[in-house]
Order: C-alpha cells, then structure tokens, then sequence
C-alpha cells in the first residue's frame, strides 16, 4: 500500500515521500481503516518540521486525522465492517491506517465525505475553546487569523450562540466571504492599531476572550484587548515567534493566559461532557449550517503540492488528500 512518510525534518514539500509500505494489521482494539479523504492541518506541519507536542519517530507517516471504511478489526473492537467513520490517528496520509476503536467516529449518511474528514481536529477545538471562553451570548470574542479553517468554524459557532466576534486578518481579500459567514467585525494586523480599534468597537471595555493561533507581535497586541478579569487561549504559533507579556496589564486587569491543545482537554474532560460535544458537533455539521469549504483535492503521489497550496496565503478552503 501507498503512504506518506518522511525520514528527516524541514520543509515539508521537500521531505514528504509516498512509498510502499505493508499493509498494517489491526491488534486487539483497534481497526483498520480504508482512507477515502484526510485533511491537511497545521499540526500536520508542524509535526513534520517538529515544532508539534508529540515527536516524531523516524521514519514517520503523516496525517493525523480523516474519514474512510473500516475493512477490518481486531480483537475487541465491536464496529462493523463496512461503516463510514471519522478518525483520528498517526498515518491519515494513506490508503490504509489502523487506528483504536475508540479514535473513531461512525458518521451518518447524510454527512459528505468531505465534512467527515474535517470531523474532528478543527470542529471539536472550535466547539471546546468557545465553550471554555466563558463568553456569554451578547458579549466579544477575539480571534486571530480569522480566515483560517478554524477561524471560520469559530464565527459560526458564535453566530449559532449569539455571540459577536472581532477577527484579524492581515489581508482584506477575505473580508466579504468573513462578514458573509457572522464576523462581527474585522481588524486589519497590517494597517490597524488593535488595540484602538477594539475599545473603539466595544465601547472601551474590551473583549472578554482571545483565541490566539498567531503568537508574535499580534498575540502581544492583542493581549492589550482584554477587558478587566479576560482570558487568552493559545492554541497556535503561525509566526513561529513568542509573543513578549505586559506584565502591568496581566496584574491590573487581571488577565489569565493559558494554553489550549485538543489532545489534553479530551483527556481532561469527563466521558459524559465528550459524548454532549461530539453529538453536538456531529448534529451542527450534518445539517449543512455550518461551511467547510474545500478548495482543492490530491493523490498521494502529488503530496509536494498538496502541501505547498496548504501554505498559500489567502486559501479560502481546506485541502484534501485522496488516497
């Protein structure tokens, strides 16, 4: 079988290969999964030039999430063969990826194989930090790099709860397609000053929470946004840069700063409250009222190029890897 894998870190259009691997066998618990779509995140990125909370071991597959049929299951694990599921699991970049029983989602037929590959990664952390920001409907949340996949997932799901959004972008070419979707309001990194323009938007008292992806310069901006008792949740480091602390303004409003990763808020949270959000994830996207655009399609053999449009400023869509 065909698979993606990398024996060194970098860039990844250079160092990302398909090549022919064993067929993988399911061990007791697990299943093994025919890969029909698998997006490509940023994490997935990150994890190949090692910038990722888990470390590779060389030489490494790719892909951490996506959606196939389960063809064949080992001990233990009681789902059918035949199901279209979502997934998560080192080794989405494949035709085929064997994954625990309990990494996987059985989705409904009325969910395309598109949004099912997307299931997971971006739609669970969108669900989980608007609900841990504690912004209540009617109140600001602030978002940066508003036109990512994520940001987009957030505006809506702000939308959905009543609650009004301020996104930065560094481009306007978005602005539109962002407004179209629920933002509130836009702030421009490049031309505006944030930190005017927000007491500007919310009458001066400031957004209850941030979501930063960005660090750098725009997450040192945007802590100055918080209102008194605010919150930053970092889940993302796009500038590859620290952001430098007031540490006046973390005292004198109270602020808190404190990192979000998916992976430890489902371990973190108890079984009842992951089933309410998967359902509600699952319910939220099969009806079509949330968009997840798809921009563009590859093989596995065209994963330089898949990986190099991933990259390109100002995509509007996620990009898929076909097996």
């Amino acid at each position: 079988m065909k698979a993606i894998q990398f024996d060194r870190f970098g860039q990844p259009a250079d160092i990302l290969k398909s090549v022919e691997v064993a067929m993988p066998e399911p061990a007791a618990g697990h299943v093994r999964v025919r890969v029909l779509a698998s997006p490509i995140n940023p994490s997935d990125l990150m994890f190949v030039q090692n910038r990722y909370g888990i470390r590779p071991q060389l030489p490494s597959p790719a892909g951490f999430e996506g959606m196939g049929v389960i063809d064949a299951v080992g001990e233990g694990a009681n789902l059918p063969i035949g199901i279209r599921v979502s997934f998560t699991g080192l080794g989405s970049w494949g035709e085929y990826v064997v994954v625990h029983h309990k990494a996987v989602i059985p989705v409904p037929d009325a969910m395309t194989d598109a949004i099912a590959a997307q299931l997971f990664v971006n739609p669970f952390t969108a669900y989980a930090m608007v609900q841990d920001s504690g912004v209540p409907e009617g109140g600001w949340l602030m978002l940066t790099a508003a036109g990512s996949a994520f940001g987009k997932l957030v505006i809506q799901l702000c939308v959905k709860r009543g609650i009004k959004t301020i996104g930065t972008v560094r481009r306007n070419d978005l602005n539109d397609e962002l407004t179209k979707l629920g933002l509130t309001e836009i702030i421009n990194t490049e031309t505006d000053d944030m930190a005017a323009r927000v007491r500007e938007i919310t009458g001066g008292t400031g957004v209850q929470c941030v979501l930063d992806a960005v660090g750098g310069q725009t997450a040192t901006d945007a802590v100055a946004c918080l209102g008194k008792g605010g919150t930053m949740l970092v889940y993302g480091l796009l500038s590859a840069e620290n952001p430098s602390l007031n540490v006046g303004l973390m005292i004198f409003r109270e602020l808190t700063i404190k990192g979000f990763w998916l992976s430890d808020w489902m371990r973190r949270v108890d079984t009842q409250v992951r089933q309410e959000v998967s359902k509600n994830v699952i319910d939220w996207l099969t009806t079509g009222e949330a968009q997840l655009p798809i921009e563009g399609r590859y093989t596995l053999d065209q994963i330089a190029e898949a990986v190099d449009h991933a990259d390109r400023p100002g995509r509007w869509g996620k990009i898929l890897i076909t097996p």
